[in-house]
């Protein structure tokens, strides 16, 4: 168990020294259905497959995760199935800095298995996946030689695992990133305008939390976001034309923190003569949360409703476009719920970059009604009629908004593909019977 522990502790770049000592460039961790756990590519890393494979917070029986060092640098390529029952898994790349090999297994993890409820919930023909990389302190991340030649790996080690996922935009990825991504494979969405694709979602998911927040007002008799107060952490990507569709709502004030005083700067620039309060906070500075307003936003890193926050949260709603904004999705959902707070999930209403980007081979309209039914509030699908559902089961079962939607999510991600069926499971089967790590 100190071994294991050890391991877990390792930083990524102490990890891919050992994975190199050890010889092992590739590998893999695939369920076992009959065993009921995951199987390593390597009988060294089993422990690390036993050691998820009982976890009860983060992994949900994961279909298979792919994994390979790069080439040029020390970087952990990294792709996470959770499931293909409605099709090949979809989800972004995110590049990020871990401090533990442990935070970035458990990152994948967390984020792909919410990529799975986030599609079905939202009536795609998708399953659920993410990718990670993980980004080396030692080198400048602006670097743009260092930025393509990743990104170009990435797109390489996507297509060598058969289409079971397809990557996208996320965290720490832009646009240009994908562009070299789609260099090296067709198993892709988000790329660049000018390549055929969607670009960046940004401003799609900002509409899609717009209309989460709608929701919960309406839900609550509370009518419009006119004369709001809207506390929002993080003003990066999502959150800039998050907070002017705000204001175009005639929303009253916005308090939005940053931890990068350029991007501050920046949006404060752009809506000058607005009622916004902007400021820039150090890193691990929640400060935010605890603001007297209407509606808390929370749209940076996730994990910060937590024990430690919730307590001093005084907003009635919660609605915003991070991911996995739960610490604990159980014990931190019932906390909001006992507190009174009207949480609306993230992957409900953050919906909006996937759907932008999930169908972008079948071409383009504008205004396209097959994005514009998330938005509205009388198709079925929608983020209003879904979010809708939520509460009112909420308040007949009397139960937490974030149990409810996971068991509505849960339940539309076991339909298999009406055209493929299990295909995806079916690719990862064959990965490891032809031994893809060799």
């Amino acid at each position: 168990m100190t071994a294991l522990k050890t391991l877990l502790n390792y930083s990524p770049e102490k990890f891919i020294s050992f994975l190199e000592n050890e010889g092992i460039f590739k590998f893999y961790f695939a369920y076992d259905d009959k065993k009921k756990k995951l199987i390593a590519s390597h009988e060294i890393l089993q422990p690390l497959a036993d050691y998820f494979s009982k976890d009860k917070r983060d992994f949900l029986e994961h279909e298979g995760m792919f994994f390979q060092v790069s080439a040029s640098y020390p970087v952990i390529l990294g792709a996470f199935v959770h499931s293909a029952y409605r099709g090949q898994a979809a989800g972004g790349v995110r590049f990020w800095q871990y401090d533990s090999i442990e935070n970035y297994f458990r990152d994948g993890l967390r984020l792909s298995k919410g990529m799975t409820r986030k599609n079905a919930l939202a009536g795609l023909w998708w399953g659920g996946g993410k990718g990670v990389m993980t980004l080396p302190e030692s080198i400048d991340k602006t670097n743009l030689d260092f930025r393509a030649a990743v990104y170009r790996e990435y797109g390489e080690f996507i297509s060598s695992i058969n289409g079971c996922y397809v990557t996208a935009e996320d965290v720490g990825t832009s646009v240009d990133d994908m562009a070299n991504v789609f260099s090296g494979t067709r198993f892709t969405t988000c790329i660049p305008p000018y390549l055929g694709g969607s670009g960046n979602p940004s401003v799609p998911t900002a509409r899609g939390v717009v209309a989460g927040m709608e929701a919960a007002l309406e839900s609550l008799k509370m009518e419009t976001l006119e004369g709001k107060t809207i506390a929002v952490q993080g003003m990066g990507h999502v959150a800039e034309p998050l907070i002017g569709f705000l204001f175009e709502k005639k929303a009253k004030e916005i308090i939005a923190v940053d931890i990068f005083p350029e991007t501050v700067e920046a949006v404060k620039k752009k809506f000058a003569g607005l009622r916004l309060k902007a400021s820039a906070v150090k890193p691990g500075d929640f400060s935010i949360l605890k603001t007297k307003c209407d509606i808390l936003a929370p749209c940076a890193t996730g994990a910060v409703l937590n024990p430690k926050t919730i307590p001093s949260i005084k907003a009635k709603i919660i609605c915003g476009a991070a991911n996995n904004q739960l610490a604990d999705s159980e014990r931190d959902d019932k906390a909001l719920f006992k507190k009174g707070i009207l949480y609306v999930p993230d992957f409900l209403t953050n919906r909006m970059g996937i759907v932008n980007c999930a169908n972008e081979q079948y071409g383009y309209l504008n205004n396209d009604p097959l994005i514009e039914n998330h938005l509205s509030k009388d198709w079925e699908h929608s983020i209003h009629q879904t979010a809708m559902r939520v509460f009112k089961e909420s308040k007949r079962k009397k139960e937490p908004t974030g149990k409810i939607a996971i068991a509505q999510a849960d339940k539309l991600s076991l339909v298999p593909h009406p055209i493929f069926g299990r295909r995806g499971k079916e690719i990862i089967k064959s990965l490891v019977e032809n031994k893809w790590h060799e």
